[in-house]
């Protein structure tokens, strides 16, 4: 089969070597790629990946048999429903389903019409009733601009000048542009977050091993949120019990709540949950894989990515057996100093081989190839990831690719997986 992965970052990368290894893989592209997925994929530049006439034509010139849509912004521009209307099969969901991302007050007001566990919220476009309902319910509390932002678009605001200070940056200065137009507050919910991701035909719902981020900049989760600084999986936090808790009360209700609502959804579903004392509850649904979460499950799935995408695609995943590995994957992102603010690009990248010889996978997120040589050119440069029977172990491995890999003006958080340590420490 010839394969599409559209999107440049390290979760594509991910994608991309993933897929690799089928034996359905024939020939792999991916537009526009990256330096990391020219390794296994051709890579075709110049291609505007919000442009759906200009991916499907290129689908049809490479006589493509599976697009694999990594980003959510061509989700949600609708490129799946373009692939279908041409005859080619796309994993993801299409342009009505991809919503639940797309927008928050969507997908809130889906949780709440189906009783799907979520925090309480409120919906504005007024910044000043924004305003006067954050005064009115104090802090903390979460803002949250209501479209796509790039994974940045939300505050948890401990105190009500936070709330108010985010409120006038999404709103009045426009700082996310549209997306932050209207915004959606919530409650604070206290607990451990934790992501859990499933693959879906619209029916029957695989989940995947649950994983856990880090959004915050700094160690001890200091600092700004970013699109994430690291992850780990399996999550020790995400017991059997509750993974089957999660499933039975919030994968199967929205997938099935969406069918009702004439917006099948197929593909990837992202669960980002809080574990609170009443149980699992949603933060926000993404319409595709998560970035970094990807960079650590694919890594511990042993079955063929291809034959799964494609059960999804033609309704018959409830035919498939998904099989993970029993050992766990630690993902060190390294970052480009001043992330998530400005920062410079074009910075020359030393060690990646030297990596690689001491078994860590490195998933190119922010490079770029320039006279020969791999540079810096995005926030997050790249995630270096580790597998081994146990996290303590693939952290001490993952660190050791990190301590390989040099470039001006990197940094990295040094307590990647520090809660699942924590928990392996007082067991």
């Amino acid at each position: 089969m010839n394969i599409l992965v559209i999107g440049s970052g390290g979760r594509e990368h991910t994608l991309a070597w993933k897929l690799a290894q089928s034996p359905l893989a024939a020939k792999l592209y991916a537009v526009p790629g990256n330096p990391g997925m020219a390794e296994v994929a051709e890579c075709i530049p110049g291609v505007d990946i919000c442009d759906n006439a200009a991916l499907v034509r290129l689908a049809q010139d490479k006589a493509i048999d599976l697009v694999v849509v990594g980003p959510e912004v061509p989700l949600t521009n609708g490129v799946v429903d373009a692939m279908n209307a041409a005859g080619i099969k796309a994993f993801g969901p299409t342009k009505l389903a991809a919503e639940i991302e797309g927008s928050k007050s969507f997908s809130k007001n889906l949780m709440k019409k189906y009783g799907i566990p979520t925090a309480k919220y409120e919906v504005f476009t007024n910044a000043d009733d924004a305003r006067a309902y954050v005064e009115k319910e104090g802090a903390p509390i979460v803002i949250k601009a209501d479209g796509l932002a790039a994974g940045k678009g939300v505050v948890v605001a401990m105190t009500l000048d936070e709330a108010l200070d985010a409120i006038h940056e999404i709103m009045d200065d426009a700082a996310f542009g549209q997306a932050g137009s209207r915004v959606v507050i919530e409650e604070f919910m206290a607990g451990e977050e934790a992501s859990l991701l499933a693959f879906t035909d619209g029916k029957t719902i695989v989940p995947m091993v649950s994983s856990q981020d880090h959004k915050r900049a700094y160690d001890g989760d200091k600092g700004p949120n970013t699109g994430g600084m690291g992850t780990y999986a399996p999550a020790p936090v995400m017991t059997k019990e509750l993974v089957a808790e999660a499933v039975e009360k919030i994968l199967k209700p929205v997938i099935d709540a969406m069918a009702k609502e004439g917006r099948p959804y197929k593909g990837c579903l992202y669960a980002g949950l809080m574990i609170t004392d009443d149980g699992p509850k949603v933060v926000e649904f993404n319409a595709r894989f998560g970035d970094p979460e990807t960079q650590v499950v694919l890594p511990l799935l042993e079955s063929d990515l291809v034959k799964i995408m494609l059960a999804c695609v033609d309704g018959t995943l409830a035919d498939l057996d998904i099989a993970w590995s029993h050992g766990a994957a630690v993902c060190v992102v390294m970052a480009s100093g001043g992330y998530p603010k400005s920062y410079q690009k074009g910075f020359a990248i030393d060690g990646l081989e030297k990596a690689k010889a001491a078994g860590t996978l490195v998933f190119h997120a922010g490079t770029a190839a320039k006279d020969g040589k791999i540079v810096t050119s995005g926030g997050r440069v790249l995630g270096v990831v580790a597998t081994a029977e146990d996290v303590k172990q693939a952290v001490d491995k993952a660190y050791k690719g990190v301590a390989a890999i040099s470039f001006q003006d990197a940094f990295y958080r040094k307590d990647i997986a520090h809660r699942a340590l924590e928990r392996l420490q007082k067991n």
